[in-house]
Order: C-alpha cells, then structure tokens, then sequence
C-alpha cells in the first residue's frame, strides 16, 4: 500500500479522506483516493449528532465500518479510538475490524473517556499501558498487511518531547506507523518526521490546531501519510444551505446549483443494476394460476 517512486525520489505521502456512511464511500470511491477513513469525530456526529468525546460504542463503529468497506475499493483505516478497554478489548477490536475487510487500525493513548485530538482536556495513559495494547494488536492480527497508525495525543498533556519519545517507543513495540497529534505550530509539524524513527502521519483539521500544510510539502518534511477527516464541516455547512433556501424561499433557490439531478442520483447509488436484474429474471416468474 506503499506509493511506488524512481530511485532518488522520495515516496509521495498518501492522502486518507473521511467519509461517514455507505453513500459518502461510494462518491469518494470514484475519485480514488489512496485511502479512505472511518472515525469516530464522524460517526458520532452524523449517526446520532454528538461531539467526539468517547460516547461511540465499538458496535457502532462496526455497523459503519461494515457498510462502508462495502462500498468502496480503496483500503479503509478505522479509527480505534484507544481500543476501548485494555489489551482485553484490543485483542477484540483487531479480531472484528479486521473481519470487515479494513486495511489497519489508528489507536490512541488517551485515558477514556477520550476526546477528539483538537478538543482540550485531554489525558494521556502511561507509556506502557499503551505498549501492552500495542503489542496484543500486533499479536492479534492475521495478516502484517493489517496496519496499526498508533497516535499520541501528548503534545497536549506532556509536551513534544514526550510525544517524540512514545512514538519512538511505540514504534519499538510493533506499531507500522505513528501518529503524533496536534503539532500546534509549523517548527513542531516539521520535527517530528526528523525524530520519529519510522513512518509519520499528519492530521488536517479546518480551523483546527495545526497548520494546514500542503501535500508537497509534507512529501519534502518526510511524512507518508496525510489525514483529511473533516468532511462534515463541508457537509454541514451544505445541508444549512439547502435548509435555509427552503425555508427562506420556499424554493431550492441558490442550493440548486450545487444539487445532482434526480437521474445522476440514481445511477449513483446503482439503479441500472438492478434494472438489468429486471432484465435477465423478471420474465421468468411465472404468472400465479387463479384458484
């Protein structure tokens, strides 16, 4: 899953983008993204219209997670947030994501409950409690192919020398690629690359804590991979329009101009499909004899 570059050059970091349900998958799907991501800040909020604070149940990630590897051929990372419980429940999270037909995990060493990596009042665990759930996601998975993205939310807790020294002790532990959250500023953003002693991601968030860094020049710090979770912001601010010309007009208004049409729509989510099961087996349903 790593992208392929001529000798000399170095790998271009990979995009993962957010989506939240089976119809955001398929969309995203036909632009080929190199990964897709499924995150709890997500869920919670489109599922049942709550913040990201350690309310979605690993049941309920499933349910989403299922739905959307369904609907889509590019790999999917499922966010873990901190494996919800100790090694116990890891070792459950690795065995049912895995089953989805996910590409790899992210996983986080807050104390639960935890909260989005951009919020305040964070608190992290010790470094070896996380090491232990580390070591039972690398023991659990079937395939190497299934990644652990081990995120520390430290900077925020501790400070940027310990997020350094738990990303370098967790990659020690087996994870494939580390996560270090919320750099608040460009000199950190470009550290970390530097002093992490194996693959980085970076977190995009609008309006967020970090600075918003473009790809190229994430490729040059050294990072692989780049995370774009923050979909629905642009799907929230869509849906207030297309409410606001109803309600205001009684019309679609300006909303129309960013609406599909009613055939697009349908042949989006695979109507002529099923048209052509009408085709090959309807004529073979014999008609019921009267009684």
């Amino acid at each position: 899953m790593t992208q392929q570059a001529s000798v000399g050059e170095r790998p271009r970091v990979q995009q993962i983008i957010g989506v939240y349900d089976a119809l955001s998958a398929r969309i995203a799907d036909t632009y080929g993204f190199d990964w897709l991501h499924v995150g709890g800040y997500n869920i919670s909020g489109s599922q049942f219209a709550m913040p990201d604070v350690g309310l979605l149940t690993l049941s309920e990630n499933l349910d989403a997670v299922r739905k959307i590897v369904n609907c889509t051929s590019r790999p999917v990372l499922v966010d873990g947030d901190d494996g919800y419980g100790n090694y116990l429940n890891v070792m459950r999270l690795v065995r049912e994501v895995e089953r989805t037909g996910a590409a790899g995990i992210h996983m986080e060493d807050q104390v639960l409950p935890k909260k989005c990596g951009h919020m305040e009042g964070k608190r992290v665990v010790s470094t070896d409690t996380f090491v232990s759930k580390i070591k039972a996601f690398v023991d659990t998975r079937k395939s190497s192919d299934f990644l652990l993205f081990a995120r520390t939310d430290a900077i925020a807790v501790n400070g940027f020398d310990d997020a350094i020294e738990r990303g370098n002790r967790y990659l020690e532990a087996g994870a494939d690629v580390i996560f270090v959250e919320a750099p608040t500023s460009m000199e950190q953003a470009a550290a970390i690359p530097k002093l992490i002693r194996g693959p980085v991601m970076y977190n995009w968030v609008f309006a967020g804590r970090s600075p918003l860094i473009h790809p190229d020049v994430l490729t040059e710090l050294g990072y692989s991979h780049y995370l774009q979770a923050d979909i629905l912001y642009a799907v929230s601010h869509a849906l207030k329009s297309y409410f606001s010309a109803l309600k205001t007009t009684g019309t679609y208004g300006e909303a129309a101009s960013r609406m599909i049409t009613f055939d697009d729509f349908n042949q989006l989510v695979g109507l002529e499909k099923i048209k052509q099961a009408e085709n090959t087996y309807e004529h073979l349903l014999r008609p019921l004899k009267p009684v």
